[in-house]
């Protein structure tokens, strides 16, 4: 009791808060990051004393973002995505931290800020009076990278496990992997599947989503855009998503002069996707839009949604396209099987097979009954299956 009193914060009415220290590798606002800010957004502030902890890696936008909502928050200078002898700094620096903050959680959120975070909890000597959890999105042996590189990753999972004292997973294929790699923390492995707040989601009407995409697709390609029919995509250019699928789709649909495809996002991919595009004579067809800020809000402007990852945990994207209720073709990855009952709420097809993908668009633009049906199924799952309170109260628990 000692321990947690000199750990813990009181407040002015001399309530005993819980101290929490969030680490999470990258500055841009992704799905770990989302993650991150619904949960932090939500805690008692009467209960949680909390300090959100950012890596050097990305474009700040999750600062400003936790800046914002007025969430104490502060850059880990070492702490970036790619490998280097900056780690031994970020481990130092995260220890320093946690000496200085003497939290009652250190609550790690992605890949590396596990391995790097949970490694100072034990180095030089462990700190058994810290909790540690440990929030996987998705594990990182399952990209796209070489043999060498997912066994490296799956080693390094392994052997921090026991550094932590519980694992969260949001979906139930990780939590398979995990206990077939013996990936086991010094408690237990928990499945907590994301939450959204529904009703809170500030959608654009179809109207407005439409003008402001045509817009920006304009001003991208010089031309004023008229189509009947928009399937579209939320993303990350990384590889895990699977972006040339999509394109590779849009390229079954020369015959349909109504219909383009829209990619709102960005990265590191768009040089390759850009080459794609013009080597299949997609210019008129397929459209980079760029960031958007509150991307989601445009998801009405689509006629069909589509998911084309080769890697996923629980995809935000997916979840936010259902809530507009439209219909979703998603890969079969992650947590997709879990959202999806296939042909019922959404379509569910093979990762890399731009032809299925293909086939289950022409299938839904054929049929207004069935474009109907799937997007007021889609609704009702996230309604009633995936809210915001839910994940909330069941991470508390944890805390």
């Amino acid at each position: 009791m000692e321990s947690s009193l000199n750990n813990a914060y009181i407040d002015a009415q001399g309530g005993l808060k819980k101290k929490v220290l969030f680490v999470i590798t990258q500055s841009e606002f992704g799905g770990a990051q989302r993650f991150l800010y619904n949960l932090v957004s939500h805690l008692d502030p009467n209960a949680y004393d909390i300090l959100v902890t950012v890596g050097s890696t990305g474009n700040g936008d999750f600062q400003r973002v936790l800046k914002a909502g007025s969430i104490p928050n502060q850059t880990l200078k070492y702490l970036k995505r790619e490998p280097g002898i900056h780690d031994l700094r970020a481990v130092a620096e995260i220890r320093d931290l946690i000496d200085k903050y003497r939290p009652d959680v250190l609550f790690l959120n992605s890949t590396k800020a596990g391995f790097v975070g949970s490694l100072a909890s034990v180095f030089p000597k462990r700190l058994n009076a810290l909790k540690v959890i440990y929030r996987i999105g998705g594990w990182s042996f399952n990209d796209p990278w070489p043999k060498w590189k997912k066994w490296f990753w799956i080693l390094l999972e392994w052997l921090s496990a026991g550094w932590k004292d519980i694992i969260i997973v949001n979906n139930q294929h990780d939590l398979g992997q995990a206990k077939r790699l013996h990936i086991k923390p010094r408690r237990e492995i928990v499945l907590i599947h994301n939450g959204i707040e529904t009703y809170k989601l500030d959608f654009l009407s179809k109207e407005e989503a439409l003008e402001k995409l045509f817009e920006k697709a304009a001003k991208f390609s010089g031309r004023i855009l008229q189509a009947k029919n928009i399937v579209g995509t939320i993303a990350n250019f990384y590889p895990t998503k699977g972006l040339e699928y999509f394109i590779e789709a849009a390229d079954y649909f020369h015959d349909m002069d109504d219909l383009v495809f829209f990619i709102i996002g960005d990265g590191e991919a768009r040089p390759e996707l850009e080459r794609r595009i013009r080597e299949k004579g997609l210019e008129k067809k397929v459209f980079l839009l760029g960031q958007m800020p509150d991307a989601f809000r445009f998801l009405p402007a689509f006629d069909i949604f589509i998911l084309s990852s080769v890697k996923e945990g629980f995809p935000w994207s997916l979840i936010e396209a259902m809530a507009a209720r439209l219909p979703v073709i998603a890969t079969r990855v992650g947590a997709v099987p879990e959202i999806i009952d296939n042909g019922k709420n959404g379509i569910i097809v093979e990762p890399k097979d731009p032809a299925q993908m293909a086939k289950k668009i022409r299938e839904i633009l054929e049929s207004d009954h069935l474009k109907k049906e799937l997007g007021i199924q889609a609704h009702q799952t996230v309604l009633f299956q995936f809210e915001l309170d839910k994940m909330v109260k069941k991470i508390e628990e944890l805390l």
